[in-house]
């Protein structure tokens, strides 16, 4: 059993096989319904969302665990003499990362290293799997922090929306910008930047003009990318990520080009049919 526990959120949106061969544990976020609360991904299903969107026509919102949810999953795994290195959503998008720092704090100093991945998603599972193989070369976990904290601004998030309802509907989009991107049929293509999500640039037309356009950016960056792991994030469009995961491989020669499918959390906020590629580029060498 290495010595360092690798822990995230849902939002890392890793296969399910892949957090039991890698013994990586999730905190989960909440999705709330009115009245109703649900664990991300054990109480309810993208699918679920979508169906209750669409016969309630409200979104639900998403909240961060609690420090208390973070001391309980910390801390029999402390107990048991593990250092735990926990990877969080960005801090501009949720109060997890402070909710975990927060819990950290409850525990002996230097046992739980708390790390803000300033993406989401598949960017937050790329960080993961970083963390994962150092662990597993036997790094402590101060070491591990300080390798996984140097890649952050290394990764690269991007992704296509489908629709604009669930960005308007959650208030991320005016009213306006609605009517007229659904007119126009502008689809957003967005990325992160220093943690938080900005519009990397808006295709006009069929949703397949966006993705090609985010496709040919991703290979246009070919020779600067990490080999080791390219993930194709989606909801509910698995046959389009399937495809794109398949051009990918066989363009940039990368040793895994995996697919994922997205959480409940960012279906809540993109909407169905969603899909992005995220990756790693290589560390500058000093």
């Amino acid at each position: 059993m290495p010595n360092v526990k690798i822990f995230s959120d849902s939002t890392s949106d890793l296969p399910g096989d892949w957090l039991q061969r890698h013994d990586i544990s999730l905190v989960p976020l909440y999705v709330v319904f009115g009245s109703e609360t649900f664990r991300d991904g054990i109480d309810i299903t993208p699918s679920d969302i979508y169906q209750r969107v669409e016969k309630e026509g409200t979104l639900p919102k998403t909240t961060a665990p609690s420090p208390g949810d973070f001391v309980s999953a910390f801390g029999p795994y402390i107990e048991r003499g593990q250092d735990i290195v926990y990877i969080s959503l960005s801090s501009k998008l949720s109060s997890t990362y402070q909710n975990a720092k927060i819990a950290a704090g409850e525990f002996p100093e230097g046992r739980i290293h708390v790390i803000d991945s300033l993406t989401l998603c598949s960017g937050i599972g790329l960080l993961v799997m970083k963390a994962v193989k150092l662990a597993e070369q036997g790094l402590s976990s101060e070491e591990i922090a300080v390798q996984v904290s140097a890649m952050r601004p290394q990764v690269e998030t991007q992704f296509v929306i489908d629709t604009l309802e669930y960005l308007y509907k959650g208030g991320r989009c005016s009213g306006m910008q609605h009517f007229i991107g659904s007119l126009l049929q502008i689809r957003p293509v967005l990325k992160l930047v220093d943690g938080s999500i900005i519009p990397a640039y808006k295709v006009r037309g069929r949703k397949e003009k966006a993705v090609q356009q985010m496709l040919d950016n991703a290979l246009a960056d070919k020779d600067n990318m990490d080999q080791d792991l390219i993930l194709v994030v989606h909801t509910e469009a698995e046959e389009e990520a399937l495809k794109l995961a398949s051009i990918l491989q066989e363009q940039t020669g990368a040793r895994k080009v995996a697919v994922s499918e997205a959480g409940c959390v960012i279906s809540s906020h993109c909407g169905p049919h969603t899909i992005g590629i995220m990756y790693t580029r290589k560390l500058p060498v000093h």
